[in-house]
């Protein structure tokens, strides 16, 4: 008897109500199950880590030490020039997530990101208020690269923009680094689209375009990706008036 006779009589006693027949269906399903539980666990498993990311001298590695260690002492920090990692043990929760503070400089950022963006589960993009009007066009050239790039678009982890270093004097706001930050994207957008055209005359079907093509970029716009803007300081200050890191916090919280 081959196969093809085996599966039409397994289904024939199905239909008959055999006792036996129904057994070795209800087990087939179980294992089944089973192994697609485990599958779908391994998967989301290995998006246990949260990616602290941005250019120099943003306070990332600072943030990393004040999330991960919860040290309350000045730390003098160096530019990383390679990636950091420790658990971060989310208040009241009794769950960990994995930190990674990747380095921000030219030279690096780039092959760390690829090395780690699968792992991301959400990400921390990081920016330093005081200098955003100086150094906007790398602080969006590297936040439209994170954005865009094929891996984390497929995951579309949420991300939070930090606009950190919000104890210092006469620095701007989560809204206004957001219309600022959307201005200079929408300009990346228009050259980054016309030289893939220039090079393949590919632009029109270019899957990393972010946005909507008929209107000025928003981060509103990357759906299902979410974008969100917090102000904070990894500093610790005698301000109780100061942001502090508490809305970085209850992101990182809702990630598990």
């Amino acid at each position: 008897m081959n196969l093809a006779d085996l599966l039409s009589d397994f289904v024939t006693r199905l239909q008959d109500g055999d006792n036996g027949a129904i057994g070795i269906a209800v087990a087939l399903l179980v294992v089944i199950l089973t192994i697609l539980v485990l599958l779908l666990k391994g998967k989301g498993n290995k998006r246990q880590g949260v990616l602290l990311l941005g250019v120099c001298d943003t306070g990332k590695t600072l943030m990393f030490h004040k999330l991960v260690f919860k040290s309350d002492k000045p730390l003098h920090t160096v530019t990383s020039i390679s990636p950091n990692s420790g658990d971060y043990t989310v208040p009241k929760k009794n769950k960990s997530l994995k930190i990674y503070d990747l380095p921000g400089h030219e030279r690096l950022r780039h092959q760390v990101l690829d090395q780690f963006r699968g792992l991301a589960r959400g990400i921390v993009y990081v920016i330093d208020s005081t200098s955003l009007q100086k150094d906007i066009k790398e602080v969006a050239e590297f936040l439209y690269t994170v954005l865009s790039d094929p891996v984390v678009l497929a995951n579309a982890p949420p991300v939070l923009i930090a606009c950190n270093k919000q104890d210092q004097h006469l620095v701007k706001g989560a809204g206004f680094i957001e219309k600022q930050l959307q201005k200079e994207m929408n300009t990346l957008r228009v050259t980054r689209s016309a030289a893939l055209q220039q090079l393949d005359g590919t632009a029109g079907n270019n899957n990393s375009y972010l946005g909507k093509r008929s209107k000025d970029f928003e981060f509103s716009d990357l759906k299902p990706m979410k974008v969100q803007f917090v102000e904070c300081s990894a500093v610790d200050t005698s301000d109780k008036d100061q942001p502090g890191l508490m809305e970085v916090e209850n992101w990182l919280s809702t990630l598990v």
